[in-house]
């Protein structure tokens, strides 16, 4: 067997039957891999930015009230109590994390997702449990937790 018996065509049809044309998938699988660890991570951060307002209900629990005189003046110039501290360093923390859109951006990125993994693997597997994750975002964003760790657990599958 020589070499032309390779060429699917006689090599009438040039790049398009050699090494290189065949590169291009997994170039665009593996583009599309690092995209979904990129949607994972704005996922993450979005998921951040809802729970850590439950963190700072929790500590503002912990906070012990001031004594006040009658005029409504501390007693004492208080010093701020370790809780206090991590309830403003958890709010500082949020306002960075709203200031970087990740709803929006974690939106995007799975829409962009899946448009081009449904284009690379039509019929595939990757591409029903894509549409099933992408199906449960209305679910989510009515505040659904079920179906919130069902869209987690099925894109971790897809990750594999």
């Amino acid at each position: 067997m020589d070499l032309q018996d390779a060429f699917a065509a006689g090599g009438e049809f040039g790049i398009f039957e050699g090494r290189s044309f065949a590169l291009i998938h997994p170039i665009v699988m593996g583009g599309l891999f690092v995209y979904t660890l990129y949607a994972g991570y704005l996922g993450w951060q979005w998921r951040r930015v809802r729970t850590i307002q439950n963190e700072i209900n929790e500590l503002k629990k912990e906070v012990k009230p001031v004594a006040v005189t009658p005029e409504g003046t501390p007693v004492e110039n208080p010093k701020p109590s370790p809780v206090e501290a991590k309830i403003q360093q958890l709010t500082e923390e949020r306002k960075e994390l709203i200031k970087g859109s990740f709803r929006d951006r974690h939106f995007n990125a799975g829409s962009i997702l899946l448009g081009f993994g449904v284009s690379e693997a039509i019929f595939g597997g990757i591409t029903v449990l894509w549409a099933v994750a992408a199906a449960l975002v209305p679910a989510m964003q009515k505040g659904n937790e079920t179906a919130r760790s069902l869209h987690i657990a099925l894109n971790a599958i897809n990750f594999r």
